[in-house]
């Protein structure tokens, strides 16, 4: 989608806040080279990095200084970089300069990046993959964001939707011109084309969700009161983040703290002790516990064998006291969080765990929102392989195209704009 410029001009700090080595300012609209010429006098050839002394009456900084002339920059628009000394003295004084100047204002957050995508240098899954870049923690929430950054789930909605194109066309054909003899008598074509793209749809919506790459896998440690949750929770978090005492019932309520383990991200939650209760208080941390176990990615079960939930790490915890230094029959591992006695074993397995419950290389993991248009462009397509009416089946491609255009943000994503952006920082 491509729309002419914004009158406004903007400018920010872009880089980290000073002191730094480096400060990059920049200035972008129809005013920036204008913004330019008041500042230094003069214009560099575009994108020559160009030593310019900035300042009317005095000189506030030589710095370097770059063009990208609009519409081939990164916000579609005229964009001017000032690489400064990175003192707060030095940025303070030329973004004053700036503001003075007439028709220029500070830019609000991510509203470099919004332009880009309003001036259709970038569309609406690019944006949102160079936000999650900006957040990323781990290598594979690096990797995650850069491949939407970089267009990969772009490249396939444009594949995707020109092969609808043809689908239509085939179908479109029929309705149209059915009694002409050049026009095939079935709608083989389109399902040929439609049958294998909602394959592929389907397989990337069976790809972990973004949620659980970028906040973490949820590890919640269950079992009955005393069982040394809360002390199992301190050792794996790496602080006293729960009270942990020998009375049973100590914890109340769910505690949940976020880390990094092997390139992994958790989220650990702390629950209370499982048990039948008459306290009304205790009975809803209870209920609250039984739902974390429930809708947990990975469970730690520090109780009886027998009563684990299927699936879960069985721990055998504090081995390091008298008569509790072997794994009970059909338990996994054996643990001290206190002595450090078999946590080595059991960060391993939590990685591995962890990891394969995480988006394999090479593919791509979708936030909700991407998977909520995704998923409706799948139903539309199931919903014409389940007809031969051929102006169902022409619905239903036409509604797979829209969802997704929305995916792309071509498909009237207005009202989800102010979200999707503020996420960002000034200057991008």
């Amino acid at each position: 989608m491509t729309q002419q410029p914004t009158r406004e001009t903007i400018f920010a700090l872009s880089s980290g806040q000073p002191p730094a080595a480096i400060a990059i300012v920049r200035v972008s609209g129809a005013e920036a080279v204008a913004a330019l010429t008041r500042l230094a006098g003069r214009v560099p050839p575009p994108r020559v990095a160009t030593l310019m002394a900035l300042g009317q009456d005095a000189i506030l900084d030589r710095a370097l200084v770059l063009l990208f002339p609009g519409p081939h920059s990164a916000t579609g628009e005229d964009l001017v970089e000032l690489h400064l000394h990175g003192g707060r003295a030095v940025v303070a004084a030329v973004e004053a300069a700036l503001g003075a100047m007439p028709g220029l204002r500070r830019a609000e957050p991510g509203e470099f990046t919004r332009r880009a995508f309003a001036n259709g240098r970038i569309d609406l899954a690019e944006a949102e993959g160079l936000g999650d870049l900006l957040t990323a923690e781990t290598e594979g929430q690096r990797r995650n964001a850069m491949a939407l950054a970089d267009g990969t789930l772009s490249r396939a909605v444009r594949r995707w939707r020109e092969a609808l194109i043809d689908a239509a066309a085939a179908i479109e054909a029929r309705i149209d011109f059915s009694d002409e003899d050049d026009v095939p008598a079935d709608d083989g074509a389109a399902a040929a084309i439609v049958g294998p793209l909602r394959d592929e749809i389907a397989a990337m919506l069976r790809v972990p969700p973004a949620e659980r790459l970028r906040d973490g896998v949820r590890v919640v440690i269950g079992g009955p009161p005393n069982a040394g949750k809360s002390t199992l929770f301190n050792a794996l978090v790496g602080r006293e983040a729960a009270i942990a005492t020998p009375i049973a019932g100590t914890t109340r309520d769910l505690i949940e703290y976020p880390v990094h383990l092997g390139g992994v991200a958790f989220v650990f939650v702390d629950t209370a002790g499982l048990r039948e209760t008459e306290d009304v208080i205790e009975r809803i941390g209870v209920d609250r516990a039984a739902a974390a176990v429930a809708s947990a990615d990975v469970i730690l079960w520090l109780g009886d064998v027998a009563e684990a939930p299927v699936g879960s790490l069985r721990v055998h915890a504090r081995c390091d006291e008298a008569g509790r230094d072997r794994v009970a029959a059909g338990g996994d591992l054996a643990v001290s969080a206190i002595t450090g006695a078999g946590m080595d074993a059991l960060v391993r397995e939590l990685v591995s765990r962890g990891t394969s419950l995480l988006p394999r290389e090479g593919e791509i993991a979708l936030a909700q929102r991407q998977r909520a248009a995704l998923a409706d462009a799948e139903d539309a397509l199931r919903m014409g392989e389940r007809t031969r009416d051929i102006l169902i089946i022409a619905e239903s491609i036409r509604a797979a195209r829209a969802a997704l255009d929305r995916l792309t943000g071509d498909g009237g994503v207005e009202p989800l704009l102010d979200a999707i952006f503020s996420r960002f920082c000034i200057g991008k």
